[in-house]
């Protein structure tokens, strides 16, 4: 069964970009002993924490302030950026990355996530050469992130086989990435290497606690592969762990259906 297509989880999104984005020399201090930019640095980091957290009226307050105290700082026109992507303004988001790019063309971080936002637009060439940019940079410190996107990408514009390639690369370069090797049991999925994908599920549970995509993912690799018993159990911690998740919503209604 096919799934929607997802690009990079909110929260992982918002992390990296945290991590890339922000000076890691710039320790927020009291509002009225810090420069313009040392300001404006401190209100990223707090935008991106209410973002992150759903507060979006506070972290627009934030992130806004930001753009006012230091307009000149790529790392502010890209978190602007985000904060727009996540209103739905396209055309606002799209101004703050192409200016975060003049400012700094061959930042690994603002390719990343521009990259992000034109595959979420269906640009999938244009997306997928943005991030495969940001994953070659020596610059950048988790090509692995840039390389699950771009195969996230690949996946969504129907090239399975770049997609699994591009998973691949990305846990061969960072074993330790959960994510990667959940994607990668995706597209496994969805291509029918049933084992395969199986052992990629298993991978991503050994790393992080299970997620309601991941055990929408088993569930879906048990029922193909004939394990009703283990497709139940994967129901039934869907329904106990995450009673309001989307998966569990759909295993409800596809329950009903079958009466």
């Amino acid at each position: 069964m096919r799934v929607p297509p997802i690009v990079l989880t909110a929260s992982l999104l918002l992390v990296v970009l945290a991590a890339g984005c922000v000076s890691k020399d710039v320790k927020p201090v009291d509002q009225n002993t810090k420069s313009p930019s040392d300001a404006a640095t401190f209100n990223v980091q707090l935008g991106l924490a209410y973002l992150q957290q759903g507060n979006i009226e506070v972290a627009r307050d934030k992130l806004e302030r930001a753009l006012t105290q230091n307009p000149n700082d790529p790392s502010v026109q890209t978190a602007v950026a985000i904060l727009y992507d996540r209103l739905g303004e396209d055309r606002k988001a799209e101004q703050h990355f192409n200016t975060a790019l003049r400012m700094r063309p061959h930042d690994p971080t603002v390719q990343n996530y521009y990259g992000v936002f034109q595959c979420k637009r269906k640009r999938y060439a244009a997306g997928e050469k943005m991030l495969l940019k940001a994953a070659a940079s020596p610059l950048y410190q988790t090509p692995e992130v840039a390389l699950n996107n771009a195969g996230v990408c690949a996946r969504n514009a129907g090239r399975l086989d770049a997609a699994e390639d591009y998973f691949r690369r990305a846990t061969d370069l960072r074993p330790q990435f959960a994510e990667g090797w959940l994607q990668l049991g995706e597209v496994n999925f969805q291509r029918g290497k049933y084992p395969a994908a199986r052992d990629c599920l298993q991978r991503h549970l050994n790393l992080v606690r299970a997620s309601s995509t991941a055990l929408w993912l088993g569930l879906r690799i048990e029922r193909a592969t004939g394990n009703a018993q283990q497709a139940e159990a994967y129901g039934r911690r869907l329904k106990t762990e995450f009673p309001n998740a989307d998966e569990t919503r759909l295993l409800l209604e596809q329950e009903r259906k079958s009466g």
